[in-house]
């Protein structure tokens, strides 16, 4: 045993010793301010309140029953909690490990550097530090990384201050909460999910020490990179609290056996269309911030909470129903659903596409939208009902329609497979879904008036409808969610609610910042709206979307194919839900769906899949039935015919031209009845010429 150093050591001692106390001096003449900080900073005098930064904390997305759909978080991951929820094995891991003497010295301890002093010197580096808690909590929370004598002089005083300003207690806390712990885990909460998948409060005394045991190196002492010098400064814990009696010798043997976590649990980011598409829009919301740095701090750092709309049960019936139905095309053809609570506007259940984690483009919402097809009809006969035309109503169906217009080519489509149509009802034509009768009913209720229908019931204001002549036969393209929130209208009993996602979101205090209004607005009257429920009824009771017939309960949508039948629709509701499912190819809108030798159309899969996914997702709701329209306001039947009716059209002299009068939908009454007529024999069409507008190709039903 040697009783002096030796005179290497010594030599080792004298130089430190010497070039520190230069040093000392030297920056002492040229730090004289933040010296004078540093002697005054106990003071009764030093009222300068030290700032700590905010603590970046980690936004939670919940689904309607409260359970997590996704975590937003940047590179610090956190969740603070209280003191009083962090075991008191961890408390004494950490103190032991970093600052055994916390609360019994003030903002500095002169013992402890002391100890690193000559421990550093006699080891030739620096091997221990000196700081402690508070200074640590300053240099994390104040201060920045650079390492000079400024800085630690100005460490040194604001511990100080803050001894003064906070509680131990409380300096413990937020040092508990901020440290890092490697692996993007700021704070012992964030620390313990990543490294063990459990809460703070579950953690065992081996699983405390080994995270106390990585403050001090947080890349060196990793367990997943380096295992065994994790388990070697695991072991040096372990001995620290055995050797200040917070662990018993048996307590200390089992720690030693205990194995590492194998593999880090990440936090659970938005995987899946809705809260993805929640996240876009929550950083695009200026209630959240003016600027995109400002949401996006909000978003990813402000811990809010965020309560959505989405209903776990109905989700997880979409993916089953739309996985069981959509046949298998090796990925070439997808389906989309998106279902609307009507009452509210609340968007209960979304499916985007095949996979998220394959493609991120949300076929619900994202890009220009598809055409719809005749499911886009219903906008037509809203708006005729609207001027004063009823179900009863009978129109010329026949094919081709041919719609002249100056200087182009005549605009002629035909109905669906060569369908000649004739004439027949309003409610007829559409559960057959005749092309030339729409056409032709267009014309005469005015194609300004349908666009402004269908941006009335819920169609976008901004998503342009031109008035073409093809816009009644849904040419233009249109999101499922829009026509979802449409048909919602109508199962309101003309009440439209706009769409949304989030019911409300809260700050890191619980204070609410804003949520969701449930106000709607009546956009259609009841009579008109029951009318064309009672119309859309009949599409799948005997039209084209039988398939979407459910045995308990009343029905009411349409179908809807696209030109070529690169898109295919079924749009339809309940009293209780509106539901629209698209398909087709997500890749191109040219791709003529055929499948097993036979083309697809709305009222095919589409409308197979909207009817397993309704039948699941009410199968525990009462059936309800529509409100029927009073049938003494139900205008009694006469033939339409466009040359006579359309606005600009010059009749003969021998016939009296009639105006039905518009009602705006604020002040809209029951349509006025009217005396029958016999509809005249059916005659060849004549091109209709309008003004000049571009022609588009005709959509099948």
């Amino acid at each position: 045993m040697r009783y002096f150093p030796s005179v290497h050591l010594l030599a080792r001692f004298v130089t430190s010793v010497v070039v520190a106390g230069l040093g000392l001096a030297g920056a002492t003449l040229l730090l004289a301010p933040q010296v004078r900080d540093f002697f005054t900073a106990g003071s009764a005098g030093a009222s300068v309140k030290v700032n700590l930064r905010p603590l970046s904390e980690r936004s939670v997305v919940y689904a309607r029953d409260g359970s997590v759909l996704a975590v937003l978080a940047d590179a610090e991951y956190r969740e603070p909690v209280p003191l009083s929820r962090v075991p008191a094995h961890l408390v004494a891991a950490v103190i032991d490990t970093e600052d055994e003497r916390f609360f019994d010295h003030g903002a500095l301890d002169f013992r402890a550097l002391t100890r690193a002093f000559f421990t550093n010197v006699s080891e030739g580096g620096v091997l221990e530090g000196g700081s402690t808690i508070t200074q640590q909590l300053v240099k994390n929370a104040v201060l920045t990384p650079k390492k000079d004598v400024n800085r630690k002089i100005k460490e040194a005083a604001l511990s100080f201050r803050l001894e003064n300003q906070m509680t131990k207690r409380q300096i413990l806390e937020r040092y508990l909460n901020t440290v890092y712990f490697g692996n993007q885990a700021y704070g012992v909460q964030a620390a313990a999910r990543r490294y063990f998948n459990l809460d703070v409060k579950q953690l065992s005394t081996g699983q405390s020490a080994l995270l106390a045991g990585i403050i001090r190196n947080p890349v060196g002492y990793d367990p997943f990179a380096f295992p065994e010098a994790a388990r070697a400064r695991r072991r040096q814990v372990v001995e620290r609290m055995l050797r200040l009696g917070d662990i018993t010798e048996a307590e200390a043997a089992s720690i030693d056996a205990e194995p590492l976590p194998a593999k880090s649990t990440v936090p659970k980011a938005p995987d899946d269309y809705f809260a993805e598409y929640v996240k876009n829009s929550l950083l695009r919301d200026t209630r959240l911030g003016d600027t995109p740095q400002e949401r996006y701090r909000a978003v990813f750092q402000g811990g809010l909470a965020i309560h959505t709309t989405l209903d776990p049960k109905l989700q997880a019936l979409a993916k089953i129903d739309v996985a069981a139905k959509l046949p298998d095309t090796g990925g070439r053809y997808n389906a989309a659903l998106v279902a609307v609570e009507p009452d509210t506007g609340a968007v209960r259940a979304l499916v985007g596409g095949p996979q998220f984690q394959q493609s991120q483009f949300n076929l619900v919402t994202d890009g220009i939208g598809r055409q719809p097809g005749s499911s886009f009809k219903v906008f037509t006969l809203v708006a005729a009902f609207e001027q004063g035309y009823g179900p009863r109503d009978t129109i010329n169906g026949s094919s081709p329609c041919p719609v002249s217009i100056p200087g182009q080519k005549p605009y002629s489509p035909g109905n669906y497979e060569g369908s000649r149509g004739g004439t027949a009802t309003l409610t007829t034509q559409t559960a057959r879904s005749t092309n030339c009768a729409y056409i032709r009913l267009s014309q005469i209720v005015g194609l300004d008036k349908v666009a402004e229908t269908a941006h009335r019931m819920g169609i976008p204001e901004g998503v342009p409808i031109d008035p073409i002549p093809s816009m009644p036969l849904g040419s233009k393209e249109v999101h499922p969610l829009d026509m979802a929130s449409a048909y919602a209208t109508l199962a309101a009993d003309g009440i439209h609610h706009a769409p949304y996602f989030v019911e409300r979101v809260q700050d890191a205090d619980g204070k609410t910042l804003f949520a969701a209004k449930h106000d709607g607005e009546r956009v259609i009257s009841q009579q008109v709206t029951r009318m064309a429920t009672q119309v859309l009824q009949e599409v799948v009771k005997r039209g084209t979307g039988t398939k979407a017939r459910l045995v308990d309960r009343q029905v009411a949508g349409k179908t809807g194919t696209a030109e070529n039948n690169s898109d295919a629709w079924f749009v339809g509701y309940t009293p209780q839900l509106a539901t629209a499912v698209w398909m087709g190819n997500p890749r191109t809108n040219a791709d003529r769906m055929v499948i097993r030798g036979t083309e697809v159309t709305g009222g095919s899969y589409p409308a197979t899949i909207w009817g397993a996914f309704m039948k699941d997702a009410l199968a525990d709701q009462p059936s309800i039935d529509f409100p029927a329209p009073d049938p003494k306001e139900i205008p009694r039947a006469r033939y339409l015919d466009p040359r006579r009716l359309r606005k600009g059209y010059t009749e003969p002299t021998t016939l009296r031209r009639r105006t039905l009068p518009y009602t705006p939908p604020s002040t809209v009454t029951s349509p006025p009845t009217r005396s029958s007529q016999v509809p005249p024999p059916v005659i060849p069409p004549a091109p209709t010429v309008l003004p000049g507008a571009t022609p588009l190709g005709g959509t099948p039903p």
